[in-house]
């Protein structure tokens, strides 16, 4: 992603029209907020800002209230949410709305309001006319997912506005922690800027310290811990997680999540493919693939499909109430150790 739109808005180098879309729905209100502190202040939003939902209200309404000069101020902002009709989606229209109207203002639009098109959507249709007049016209901002290395800057970019440094293991080991997860990031970032304080330095120790494991990360864990066969310590995250009131049959299908990436992966690395082309191919994060892959030389195809089979019976003694929840995952726990010592000798 690009945050040059972001430098441009905080130097008040601002335009009449945004377009803002991608499926990264927390950069996208990021975005949103960073522009409206830069064109109103708190006591002019009353006056001075609108919001409009297009699937509710016609796109005419939304621009006659552009067009009205701005009220004890300088400028208006107004937020167009969800213009499907900027995508080939089939949406049952609850409102008709004047496209002619908007290219007509598109072309010229009030100087003094800005207008934000938000667009929560993985793709836009490019053959329709008004999608290319607003790309044309507008700044535009896709969202989607970060790559790692988008990631990686990102944290760069909110570190320094606390003033704070990070070791490069600390941001691997936030990561780790955290997955793709922006907002989760995002507060973990401050709370750890605030922990180490201004000037101060972010180490992996502290990141360790400081960030809660995801439910997903904790199963990462664990079975990180099976198959290298230190039951123990697999058995006390599972127990830890008993204790934090997760549900047995959460936990398995977090497993069977997993397995099934872990050997999706695996397949398609034996196929030939890149990291990024099974994240692609199997609709995953990135970095999700890059931590399955981490995991895929510790079993044989033949071992995963026996585990994920394995779980495909512990959910069915489970659903059907044939043994006590909590026994028939550590059964399966110590199986899947099993499983590995067995391939071992």
């Amino acid at each position: 992603m690009n945050f040059e739109i972001w430098k441009k808005i905080k130097n008040n180098h601002l335009s009449p029209l945004y377009l803002l879309f991608g499926t990264e729905s927390f950069l996208i209100n990021e975005t949103k907020d960073i522009l409206i502190h830069s064109v109103l202040s708190d006591h002019e939003k009353d006056f001075n800002m609108a919001i409009f939902d297009l699937e509710e209200t016609p796109i005419e309404v939304a621009l006659e209230d552009a067009e009205t000069l701005p009220f004890m101020g300088d400028r208006r902002i107004v937020l167009l949410k969800n213009p499907f009709f900027l995508t080939a989606e089939k949406v049952k229209e609850k409102v008709i709305h004047n496209i002619e109207r908007l290219e007509q203002y598109i072309k010229e639009p009030a100087p003094y309001t800005i207008v934000v098109f938000i667009a929560p959507y993985e793709k836009l249709d490019e053959r329709k006319k008004i999608t290319k007049l607003l790309k044309q016209k507008a700044e535009v901002l896709q969202t989607n997912p970060l790559s790692e290395k988008e990631l990686t800057q990102w944290i760069a970019e909110r570190i320094k506005a606390f003033r704070v440094t990070i070791d490069h293991d600390a941001v691997r080991g936030l990561l780790q922690l955290t997955g793709s997860n922006l907002m989760l990031i995002t507060q973990e970032i401050d709370k750890l800027s605030l922990y180490v304080g201004e000037n101060g330095n972010i180490s992996h120790d502290v990141v360790s310290l400081l960030v809660a494991r995801t439910l997903e990360q904790n199963i990462f864990e664990l079975i990180e811990k099976v198959v290298h066969r230190k039951i123990d310590e697999a058995l006390r995250i599972f127990y830890d997680l008993l204790r934090n009131n997760e549900e047995p049959i959460k936990i398995l299908s977090l497993l069977a999540t997993q397995f099934r990436l872990i050997y999706q992966v695996k397949e398609l690395l034996r196929q030939g493919y890149g990291q990024q082309q099974i994240a692609t191919t199997i609709k995953v994060h990135p970095f999700r693939v890059k931590l399955a892959s981490s995991q895929t030389n510790l079993f044989t195809s033949e071992e995963l499909l026996h585990i994920i089979n394995r779980i495909a019976e512990a959910d069915y003694e489970i659903k059907n109430g044939k043994m006590d929840k909590k026994l028939i995952l550590e059964l399966f726990i110590m199986q899947v150790n099993d499983i590995k010592k067995s391939d071992s000798h």
